[in-house]
């Protein structure tokens, strides 16, 4: 069934009320990481030898050396899930920022939330 176009209205004004206010409830890729080639590939190598380690407990009926194979696995696994870390993944531009009424209080990093919806602002194009 679709919404009336009050309905429409409101949900359209909630949604940029909620983006504009509550940017960290509003999820979104992030920006600047990315999965880092290198941490995929150590993370395929630790799950391989954790699965070989897993056939050599089972088959030696040693079940430390499978628990521990597991763990393994599990690492490898949340190594290849992690994001890129450093500066390599996008480079920024730091002469496009528009200029704020806090003026100085901004150049000392201002408090956590104005960092995160100046984050969100860079991030929503409207920076």
């Amino acid at each position: 069934m679709p919404l009336s176009e009050q309905e429409q209205r409101l949900l359209d004004e909630m949604e940029r009320h909620l983006m504009h206010n509550d940017a960290d409830v509003v999820s979104a890729p992030r920006e600047g990481q990315s999965l880092s080639y290198r941490n995929i590939v150590y993370g395929s190598v630790l799950v391989l030898v954790g699965i070989a380690g897993l056939v050599v407990g089972v088959s030696t009926s040693l079940i430390i050396v499978g628990v521990i194979a597991f763990l393994a696995m599990v690492a490898g696994v949340v190594l290849a899930a992690t994001p890129a870390r450093g500066g390599s993944a996008r480079p920024r531009s730091q002469g496009t920022r528009k200029p704020t009424a806090a003026g100085p209080a901004k150049a000392g990093g201002g408090s956590f939330m104005d960092r995160m919806n100046d984050r969100w602002d860079r991030r929503r194009g409207e920076g």
